[in-house]
This record gives C-alpha cells, structure tokens and sequence, in this order.
C-alpha cells in the first residue's frame, strides 16, 4: 500500500506541473467503502489525510474505531435526508448534496450541534438516470438558496462522470463541470457572500484523476489504486 499511495501523489505532482498548478491545491481523498478500520489507519501513516465513504452505517462503524487519528472525514455516497443527522456529527465535507431538500435539513442538524457543515453540490453532467446528482441548468438556483442558510458552507461542486475506459472521453464533463462553477461565480454574486465560496471541483477517480487535475479538480477521489479491487 505505501508504494501505491507514493506513486498516486508522485502522478498528482506532475499532472499539476503539467497544468501549471501547485501540488498543494490538489488534495487526495482515499475512497475507503468495504475497506477496514485496521487498512485505513495503516493507510495514515503512509500519508493519507482524507478519507471518503459512501455509507452512512459503515462510516459511523469506522469513524468509532478511528477516533482521534489525524483525518478528515468526506461523505461521497448518495445521502438520505434521514441520515443527515449522522452525517453531520461526522463528516467535514458532504460532497453529494443534490437537493433543496437535503440543505434544509443538513442546515437543522448542523445548528442542532453548533456547526457549520462544509458541502458540495453534485452535478448530473451526464445527465444519467442511474445516477444521483442536480441537473446542470438547475444548480445556479441551488447555489443562490443555500445562500440563505447560516449552518451550511457550499464549497464548490462535485460530479461522477459517465464510465469510460479512456479518460479522454471523460475529460469534457471535467470541463463542463469548471465552466458550470466559473458560470456560477460570475453570474450569482459579483462580491463575496458569506457562506459560498466554490473553490473546489471534487473530480476524478482511480482510472482518470490526472485529466480531472488538468481540468482543475481539487478533490481526487480514489479507491481502487490505493486498496485494490474490492468486492
């Protein structure tokens, strides 16, 4: 595992040299669904920082057996309303949000314990039935609503893009998802509000986070190439 994880962030560093970024702007998210407590903490001392789940069950498990090493906690999974009091007392990114609905009660829960809860928006680029996500026309007014709400901070914007063998025919809804938040930053408020800042694209996965990083990602979300395949 440690030869893994030092090989993902030596091809961070380039594909950001490649794009002209710094290699700080980029973080790693280590995907860690069906993976053990007992892996992810090993995982930490080889330099892990984030970790991303995709249940609400199985990361209340973890996160009670991991307590007090030093990560943070990312929500990536489709979120159900009624499991938004769990996520909050967990995780400090929810990158799925998909739904006024969502905010609502993500913004009750987060007063109910004194926090502010960073989120994302997840965006159907792709348009894809199977998928969770707000469509791309829709999330303008999304972000203009949680402008209102005092315990959430949107953050940016997040997509699971179509499947594709090459990453470079998932390049373009890398793109579409930047030009949406450049759309989104110039279009909806010309000065700074106080609980929107959309610096972040949380984009690409095991088989093309180097294109997702040429086209601006800030969160890579990868699983497989850290742990393996799982079943």
């Amino acid at each position: 595992m440690e030869q893994r994880i030092t090989e993902i962030y030596d091809s961070i560093r380039k594909a950001a040299s490649s794009s002209n970024r710094e290699f700080g702007s980029i973080r790693l998210v280590a995907v860690a669904k069906t993976v053990s407590a007992e892996r992810i903490r090993t995982a930490v001392t080889y330099g892990i920082s984030a970790i991303g789940e995709s249940y609400i069950q199985e990361a209340r498990e973890k996160y009670a057996l991991l307590a007090g090493i030093p990560v943070s906690w990312h929500f990536i999974g489709h979120l159900q309303t009624n499991k938004a009091k769990y996520a909050v007392k967990i995780f400090d990114f929810i990158h799925s949000v998909d739904s006024m609905r969502l905010v609502e009660e993500l913004d009750i829960q987060a007063k109910k314990i004194n926090k502010v809860q960073n989120i994302l928006i997840q965006v159907n680029i792709g348009k894809e039935d199977t998928k969770s996500g707000i469509n791309e026309e829709d999330a303008p007014n999304l972000v203009n609503e949680i402008s209102r709400f005092k315990n959430i901070f949107l953050k940016g914007l997040m997509v699971i893009p179509p499947f594709f063998d090459d990453p470079e025919k998932v390049r373009p809804y890398f793109s579409a998802l930047r030009n949406l938040r450049e759309r989104i930053r110039s279009s909806l408020y010309s000065g700074p509000v106080e609980n929107i800042s959309m610096d972040e694209l949380s984009m690409g996965m095991s088989g093309d986070f180097e294109a997702a990083i040429e086209e601006g990602a800030t969160l890579v979300r990868i699983g497989t190439a850290i742990f393996g395949e799982r079943g």
